[in-house]
Parts: structure tokens; C-alpha cells; sequence
């Protein structure tokens, strides 16, 4: 039998969040005005559109069958990558937390899955953890995708992943496995793994204490000392211990700023739209 317990999307959410009493099962959320969808290209925030979320575990953490749904007023599942939107306002997105800071856990979207539920990701039947604690809030930028058909010139050609594109979340408070919070991008990692091109975009949560401090990459390592070598450094050396060799960073191993981080971002986006009207054949992707 599926185990369920509430997470609690964060006040700075998609649209107003309304809490409601608890039930048994989970804990009923309601994102405001959230326009689900994807038969258009831009979505928008609609008075009289109050659908309620769902957004629960089955199964228990930390085993094959954990998974976290997102989930309507009509029991229908959606797609935290494909029915979230991307945009929240100018220059600000809507950001899906995977992984909390200062946790191993290596959790994902499940692209590969009807309706792209958080889950553990496995090897060898296994369950992945990272050798040591990510020490920021990791995530996904909903509706965009890294096409790995497309050779990106600027950072040695390297392909996309086919994944979306992730998120390193520097604020202070560790969030929990499918907030959804409004960040602003400030700056750019180009990381290739294995040849393949992984975007790290650097952001900061809206309610952040120091986000009003921080609007580009300069600002981050003023006001955040240290943390971009840190991310940096971070996502080369950790598979190390597992016998791999450290992964290699493009544009001159450094964050590209926020200018770039948009770009990456408009480019990701546009790929996806192209995914799911189907002008990029999917693979093995769920668009459901």
C-alpha cells in the first residue's frame, strides 16, 4: 500500500498559495491561478483558474518504489516538467526542488515515466547517492530539455543531456523534494560530462533574506563568498570517489553571468516546445 505525507509548497509558489487542512493521505495544496497545459507556448495566470495540487509521496523514501506526484483537484496526475510553467514574471522562474541541501539522496525527474514523477535514481538496480552532501538546493528549470541532438559551438561542441536543465539554489533554508519556488537566475556553469553538455544555472530564491542583494554572478561572490568556486568544484570532483574522472567545465571554466544564464535558458525552452510538439522525435522521453 502507497505511503503518503504532505510537502508543503513554498509561499513564494507559482501563484498565492492557500493552505488547507490536512487529510489523510497528503496535505491538499492549491496554486492559485496556475494555468496548466501545453498546447500553448506562453501560460498565464487566470482569476477564475483555482485548480488544487495534490503534491504526495507513494512509497516509502529511500527504496526502488518512492515516487512524488504532482496531482489535481481531479485526481489526474500532471508533469512537474511538462505543466508547471517555466516563467513566473520577468526574468523570474518557477524552480522544482529534486534535491534539499545538505542531503545524498541523488533524486530526479523520471523523464522516462508517465507523467515525470521525483523518484531515486538507480544504477545497476541499485539506489544512487552522491559520496558526500550537495550542499545547495538542486533542481530543475520545468519545460526546458538539453536536446542532445544539437552541438553547442560555444562549449566545445558538446551535446545536450536530454535531460532539463538543472538548478544550484544558493539561499540559506534547506526546501523539501517538490517545492516549487520563483527564483532569479544569476549566473552560468557549462559542466560537460562524459561529453555531454549539463547546465548548471546558479539562482536564488525569491524570499531568500539576501536575495534582493544578488542580481548577477559579481553579486554572488560578493555577497556569497566563495560559493561559485564551491559549486564549481563540486559537481567536477564527485565522481571521483566512484573510480570516474572528474567532470570538465566550457567558457573558460568559469559562471558565465546572468545575461548568459537567460540565453541558456530561452534556448532550453525553445528546444523543449520543439520537443513536445513532437518536432524532435522523443526517444524513450514521457511527454504525458
Amino acid at each position: 500500500m502507497a505511503a503518503t505525507r504532505a510537502i508543503t509548497i513554498a509561499s513564494n509558489s507559482t501563484c498565492t498559495l492557500l493552505r488547507k487542512k490536512p487529510f489523510v493521505g497528503g496535505t491538499e495544496l492549491s496554486l492559485n491561478n496556475l494555468k496548466f497545459g501545453r498546447t500553448r507556448r506562453s501560460y498565464t495566470c487566470r482569476a477564475i483558474y483555482n485548480p488544487q495540487i495534490v503534491v504526495k509521496e507513494e512509497g516509502q523514501p529511500e527504496t526502488l518504489d518512492y515516487r512524488v506526484f504532482f496531482v489535481d483537484q481531479s485526481g489526474k496526475k500532471v508533469s512537474p516538467w511538462h505543466d508547471i510553467p517555466l516563467r513566473s514574471g520577468d526574468d523570474i522562474f518557477n524552480f522544482i526542488v529534486e534535491i534539499p541541501k545538505e542531503s545524498s539522496a541523488k533524486m530526479e525527474v523520471a523523464t522516462d515515466e508517465a507523467f515525470t514523477p521525483i523518484k531515486q535514481d538507480t544504477k545497476k538496480g541499485k539506489l544512487r547517492y552522491y559520496p558526500y552532501n550537495i550542499h545547495w538546493n538542486y533542481g530543475l528549470l520545468p519545460q526546458t530539455w538539453e536536446d542532445p541532438s544539437f552541438a553547442n559551438s560555444e562549449v566545445e561542441g558538446a551535446l545536450g543531456d536530454n535531460d532539463p536543465v538543472d538548478v544550484v539554489e544558493i539561499g540559506e533554508r534547506q526546501r523539501k523534494i517538490g517545492e516549487v519556488l520563483k527564483v532569479k537566475p544569476l549566473g552560468a556553469l557549462a559542466m560537460i560530462d562524459e561529453g555531454e553538455l549539463d547546465w548548471k544555472i546558479v539562482a536564488i530564491s525569491l524570499d531568500d533574506p539576501k536575495a534582493s542583494l544578488v542580481n548577477d554572478v559579481n553579486d554572488v561572490e560578493k555577497h556569497f563568498p566563495g560559493t561559485l568556486t564551491a559549486i564549481r568544484d563540486w559537481f567536477r570532483d564527485y565522481k571521483i570517489p566512484d573510480g570516474k574522472p572528474a567532470n570538465k567545465f566550457g567558457l573558460g571554466n568559469q559562471a558565465a553571468n546572468k545575461e548568459y544564464a537567460l540565453k541558456v535558458i530561452t534556448e532550453t525552452n525553445e528546444s523543449w516546445n520543439k520537443l513536445i510538439k513532437r518536432s524532435i522525435p522523443a526517444g524513450e522521453l514521457s511527454l504525458a
